[in-house]
């Protein structure tokens, strides 16, 4: 069956705290779908049971929901099992890269670079001693939870006496806490779209670093793509990028992103199996640096899926 002749559910919003970027994300992506004269109809499993949508005529699924229940492998094992493909990761990569502490020491056993760190646990943050913390990583750090996406929870912490109320505040979002070295270098996010890595988009947000408020509210977060990476670097950083989506076994499209260390060494942060489609968001803006258009990019991710 062509494409257009199928019956396309757009999952988006969900239940995890991206729900509302997710309703953007998918907003956008019906719109474009819709366009390009798709039968596509917007499907909130908040509201409707995802598991109806085989026996109620659906042939695929293009999934842009956000953080848990739709990007950490649940929703994928779901779709597994009623038999609809759907676009994105599978449910080993979907689960494995929502949790960035077991991302990391995947990477470090393939021997790719990533920040020095520290795990704290609700039920080890009784014994956890700032101070032998700081002795080892040094002042700044980052305090950020292991599985949310959107920079949710995360604080950047540049005094001893800060860091257990940073992982407390942390805690309301999980319960494994990452405290990080301080990556003081450029900012950068690098998509790839059926196995080939996109241009790297350099980000300068407006305050300390790239959270929430920069992320979807602020316009004075500012974007470079190209990244202004010489073409070395920039070399140096899509073989790395490309190492990092195939060890966790990325599949359809994927964004990585990196961060450089005070000496300008690139360092893994994460990956986003279900990156941002809206007005703000980064793989849409390095798919038109190499002339690809947002409806293009929306039709081709629903075209790799499986």
């Amino acid at each position: 069956m062509n494409l257009k002749q199928e019956k396309i559910a757009v999952l988006l919003g969900g239940t995890s705290a991206e729900r509302e970027v997710s309703l953007n994300s998918g907003k956008a992506v019906l719109e474009a779908l819709l366009n390009q004269g798709y039968d596509a109809h917007p499907i909130d499993p908040k509201e409707y049971n995802v598991a109806n949508l085989k026996k109620e005529g659906f042939h695929r699924v293009f999934n842009i929901l956000h953080g848990r229940g739709g990007e950490d492998g649940t929703m994928q094992g779901l779709l597994e099992q009623i038999g609809l493909p759907y676009t994105g990761c599978g449910v080993m990569a979907s689960a494995l890269t929502m949790d960035k502490m077991r991302t990391k020491m995947l990477w470090k056993a393939f021997g790719l670079p990533v920040a020095d760190m520290e795990v704290v646990t609700r039920e080890t943050f009784a014994e956890l001693d700032a101070q032998a913390v700081v002795e080892k990583l040094g002042l700044p750090l980052m305090v950020k939870p292991s599985l949310e996406g959107s920079s949710v929870g995360l604080t950047k912490v540049k005094a001893v006496d800060e860091i257990k109320s940073a992982v407390e505040y942390a805690l309301k979002f999980d319960s494994t806490i990452l405290i990080e070295e301080w990556l003081a270098g450029d900012e950068l996010t690098v998509p790839v779209l059926d196995s080939q890595v996109l241009p790297a988009i350099r980000i300068v947000p407006e305050g300390e670093f790239y959270d929430y408020n920069a992320k979807y509210i602020s316009d004075n977060t500012q974007y470079f793509c190209p990244a202004g990476l010489t073409l070395e670097r920039e070399q140096e950083l899509a073989l790395l990028v490309k190492r990092a989506y195939d060890a966790v076994g990325c599949r359809g499209w994927s964004r990585i992103d990196v961060m450089c260390d005070a000496k300008g060494d690139f360092r893994l942060v994460e990956v986003n199996t279900n990156p941002g489609m809206t007005s703000h968001s980064l793989f849409p803006k390095s798919a038109a640096n190499m002339g690809i258009s947002f409806e293009q990019l929306v039709v081709k991710i629903l075209e790799l899926s499986v």
